[in-house]
């Protein structure tokens, strides 16, 4: 089933949930590649080239989803374990063949150009080449929070020039420091050009019928990337995606869900959790209950998951039934308050699959619940009108096989 999405920009939008991380600075990943740009433009590089690098500026950071180890990258100029999560990026890339190409300069964005100078090509250049921008954005987005950036500009080119021959190619310091030199190129990275930038790059985007499977594939991808920040929530998304794709089939003929509705269910569940890229590490692995400014935070994430998926074009629906997944027809959830048949039956498979998995998980409160004790929790919700019964009934009668959904299985071995 192909949707006739803009792939590029599907990945442009989900990179929005990369940026996340960083909590109160939300535009790294496209300043690194705005950055990168500006310098590959002055070395004559090919337009191709120019859109591969601004996409691996984008997801340089893939490897991030920990709020702890985002400071750590922000608050280092270098640190030893840098590494780790550029090695961690491209092999969640590596494994996704088109956007494959990217991994092997994403694995060498903070590898020094003085280890990578005696084999030096072209994959070594980007890396190294992504690494200066995104030390320089590190030391540019401490300015602009203190509203000091152009105060600031001497320091960091002195910065970034002193490691010339060291952490930086010193061909790629000298176009900096040229490009550099110009207000423009530091102005450009405040929050507005930003923008202008991104929308205008989605305006001239060519348009590419992306199959599912490469939809899946994205989703997936990005959904190992919010599962990954923290030991709790490893496999939720894929874990939701499976059990609402199933009980979408199971209700199909008597809900007149299509097959186009599964697949799209399918990918709303790998991609409903992108917004809690945005919550501190601490009150994700809280062991505790919340206080209330800790729910607010928690609740907000839903929100973030639709105004990351509402941005692209043929993904509306998606969008909905994903930020949906805590709506209750009584009017009681978030973060819109929908009443009734304002929550889509999409939505409400998607809620009672993620209610569901997350039981049947490890949580950093309390061990995963035996697959009985999960479908009485189910049954007391459903009596508090909090879940539907037909859905209910739904999990009851495939309870075993949606509780090794909940577990960690392959798509693969799904099919068998």
């Amino acid at each position: 089933m192909p949707l006739f999405v803009n792939f590029r920009s599907v990945v442009h939008a989900l990179s929005d949930s990369l940026d996340l991380v960083g909590v109160n600075d939300v535009y790294h990943g496209k300043r690194v590649g705005i950055m990168a740009v500006a310098i590959l433009r002055t070395l004559g590089w090919s337009r191709e080239d120019q859109d591969m690098v601004f996409d691996a500026g984008l997801l340089h950071d893939i490897g991030v989803s920990s709020s702890d180890l985002h400071l750590q990258l922000v608050e280092d100029f270098d640190w030893e374990g840098s590494q780790g999560h550029a090695e961690f990026g491209a092999h969640l890339l590596s494994q996704f063949p088109p956007l494959s190409h990217l991994a092997p300069p994403i694995r060498l964005h903070h590898t020094h150009w003085s280890e990578l100078k005696e084999c030096y090509g072209k994959t070594e250049r980007i890396g190294n080449l992504i690494f200066l921008a995104d030390r320089v954005d590190v030391l540019a987005a401490v300015a602009m929070l203190n509203n000091e950036l152009l105060d600031q500009v001497p320091a960091i080119r002195e910065r970034i020039a002193g490691q010339a021959g060291e952490m930086f190619d010193p061909e790629l310091v000298e176009v900096f420091l040229e490009v550099s030199r110009n207000e423009a190129f530091w102005l450009a990275l405040e929050a507005g050009p930003v923008r202008d930038y991104m929308e205008n790059i989605s305006r001239n985007a060519q348009q590419i019928e992306a199959s599912l499977e490469m939809l899946l594939g994205v989703a997936s991808l990005f959904s190992h990337v919010v599962d990954a920040k923290s030991r709790f929530t490893v496999e939720h998304s894929e874990g939701v995606a499976r059990i609402a794709s199933y009980l979408c089939g199971v209700l199909g003929e008597s809900c007149n869900l299509g097959e186009e509705d599964c697949a799209k269910l399918e990918l709303a569940g790998y991609l409903h959790d992108l917004g809690k890229l945005r919550i501190p590490d601490a009150i994700l692995d809280k062991p505790g209950p919340l206080d209330e400014r800790e729910r607010r935070q928690i609740a907000s994430h839903a929100y973030e998951t639709y105004r990351i998926l509402s941005r692209i074009p043929g993904f509306e629906e998606i969008a909905r039934w994903a930020s949906f997944h805590h709506e209750i027809p009584n009017g009681e959830g978030y973060p819109f308050g929908l009443k009734g048949d304002e929550v889509p039956l999409q939505a409400r498979l998607l809620r009672a699959a993620d209610i569901f998995q997350a039981l049947a998980q490890d949580r950093p409160y309390r061990n995963a619940l035996p697959a009985q004790v999960v479908l009485d929790h189910l049954k007391q919700l459903t009596e508090d009108a909090q879940l539907d019964r037909f859905i209910y009934d739904a999990i009851a009668a495939h309870l075993q096989e949606i509780y090794r959904l909940a577990g960690h299985v392959r798509r693969a071995d799904r099919a068998e």
